[in-house]
């Protein structure tokens, strides 16, 4: 897990989203913003189709942010947000899930 401070609050998403350059996988999509801190900050939006449960929505979140916190400093000053698209249903029973899950973030976080 990466700290708060690493982390976008809802309204720094938001910002985030209006002003996006994307990069585009098949589950997901990432936007990213330069910002003047001296750190990267990191959020995922996943929605509520993509998920039955709220469980579900936790455990691809806590996943994603230790996916995320191995790529804190490999850049500095950029804010990234990642976008699981509608039609993706992620299921925490499912390993092959879990397993693309990883590779299309580890792919996107590689493109920047």
């Amino acid at each position: 897990m990466i700290s708060k401070k690493n982390r976008l609050s809802e309204r720094e998403v938001k910002k985030v989203l209006t002003r996006w350059k994307p990069f585009f996988s098949y589950w997901i999509v990432l936007n990213h913003l330069r910002n003047n801190l001296e750190k990267n900050r990191f959020g995922i939006v996943i929605w509520w189709k993509s998920v039955k449960i709220n469980v579900d929505r936790v455990f691809f979140r806590r996943r994603f942010y230790d996916i995320a916190s191995d790529k804190l400093e490999s850049k500095r000053g950029i804010d990234f947000v990642f976008v699981v698209k509608k039609q993706t249903k992620l299921d925490k029973n499912d390993e092959k899930c879990i397993l693309n899950f990883k590779k299309d973030i580890k792919f996107l976080l590689n493109k920047i």
